[in-house]
């Protein structure tokens, strides 16, 4: 609803490219045929900034970029306020990291903007079976992504990013058993719609 509203400014970030400007890439794909309106026809004001610019001051908050492991370009972000932070990464592989993983923190994809954070939300898409036809598709196992939480000593883990063909008795499935295998010492909520958990500081 904001971006139909005048008057309204909407600031967008996303990762850079040596070929076409962030502002070009989504008005490549959200026009028609592919998209119903147009973003030049959107009545909010956009500004596009691309990324990385690893450290964007936003009021009280500060968000630092990088680039994750992934084969098209991707970025995690940390956001940092009031003593506290949370990490979202999307579309992350870190396995693809080489046998260091799980072990070697200075060569762990995003481990820098995790570490020690009060809340990650990281990819978890697929079970160990389906893991291994999908090496280098870049998304995680379940049991990576939660060795990544461990690794990072996250204090609270959302996974989230479900395979669509994953109904809910089947993640609740992948749940139990990888939380019972792993024994985290963090705690863990999978993430569903409508899903707001409140950070203390």
């Amino acid at each position: 609803a904001p971006l139909r509203r005048p008057g309204v400014e909407i600031h967008i970030w996303g990762p850079a490219s040596t070929t076409l400007g962030l502002n070009a890439r989504l008005q490549k794909y959200l026009s028609p045929p592919l998209f119903p309106v147009s973003v030049r026809e959107l009545a909010a004001k956009l500004h596009f900034h691309e990324l990385p610019a690893h450290r964007i001051e936003i009021g009280e908050f500060m968000i630092h970029a990088q680039l994750i492991i992934h084969p098209n370009p991707t970025i995690g972000y940390r956001i940092e306020c009031a003593g506290t932070a949370i990490t979202y990464l999307p579309d992350h592989e870190p396995a693809l990291g080489g046998q260091t993983f799980g072990n070697d923190k200075s060569w762990t994809s995003g481990y820098k903007l995790a570490e020690g954070a009060d809340l990650l939300i990281h990819d978890s898409q697929y079970s160990e079976e389906e893991y291994r036809d999908r090496v280098g598709f870049g998304h995680s196992s379940i049991s990576h992504a939660f060795r990544f939480a461990s690794l990072c000593d996250v204090k609270h883990y959302v996974p989230f990013h479900h395979d669509p063909t994953h109904n809910d008795d089947t993640l609740d499935r992948m749940f139990e058993q990888t939380t019972q295998d792993v024994q985290p010492s963090y705690r863990v909520t999978p993430s569903r719609e409508g899903l707001a958990i409140e950070i203390a500081g």
